[in-house]
């Protein structure tokens, strides 16, 4: 009677069976990782989406806020000097207030027969050293020959760039654009920003912006439309 060996049948599809079966785990446990890594991946990337979608709004905003501020500043408003100082026209934002001291033509001894202080909103204290200003005007009585030497003389640890400078609206007279450590301080409080000096007849007219804050009204709307007669 012949025997037959059924051990080696049964092992063969033990064997089978069980890796089949871790075959089928791996595939299980990678579907699952796979599964959980792609949902990982686009819950991040729709964070980033919203993050970025987020900031493109705020920089929209800021640019809107900016664009409508510009705006509001025009028409901008002219304030005339007397004829004695030269008959001063100086536009600026209609958004900024204005302070401006004026001596009598007959004070002879004032330093500063024309003082002006200009700023958005409310004009800061004129008396307070730490006080910074969006535009200051002034009209020294001083000779335009010894400020611009005065100017030569001061700063020399900090010296200003200074250069040949024309009102467009006044461009036969010629003075100079200050700009960095200004020739000017309150109390120990030293200013910097941009000034421009101008002769006007026997006295000197000083116009500046202190800080850098304001330096695009300076240099586009208050130089390009400020006329006086020399």
């Amino acid at each position: 009677m012949t025997k037959h060996n059924q051990d080696g049948a049964v092992s063969g599809v033990a064997v089978s069976l069980v890796f089949t079966l871790l075959l089928l785990i791996a595939a299980i446990v990678f579907g699952v990782w796979a599964f959980g890594s792609r949902q990982d991946y686009k819950n991040n990337t729709d964070a980033k989406i919203n993050a970025a979608v987020t900031v493109a709004k705020q920089n929209e905003d800021k640019l809107k806020d900016a664009a409508f501020a510009q705006a509001e500043k025009n028409p901008l408003t002219t304030w005339n000097g007397p004829e004695a100082y030269g008959s001063i026209a100086l536009a600026y934002p209609k958004t900024w207030s204005g302070y401006v001291s004026v001596a009598s033509s007959t004070n002879t001894g004032s330093t500063n027969p024309v003082d002006g202080y200009f700023y958005p909103g409310v004009v800061p204290s004129t008396t307070d050293s730490s006080s910074s200003f969006a535009l200051r005007i002034q009209v020294n009585s001083q000779s335009y020959a010894n400020v611009v030497q005065q100017l030569s003389q001061a700063n020399s640890q900090n010296p200003p760039t200074v250069a040949p400078y024309a009102l467009p609206k006044v461009p036969k007279v010629v003075g100079v654009k200050v700009t960095g450590t200004l020739p000017i301080s309150n109390g120990d409080t030293q200013k910097t920003g941009i000034m421009v000096i101008l002769p006007l007849r026997s006295e000197t007219l000083e116009i500046w912006t202190e800080g850098s804050q304001f330096t695009a009204d300076f240099n586009n709307s208050i130089l390009p439309n400020f006329s006086f007669s020399p």
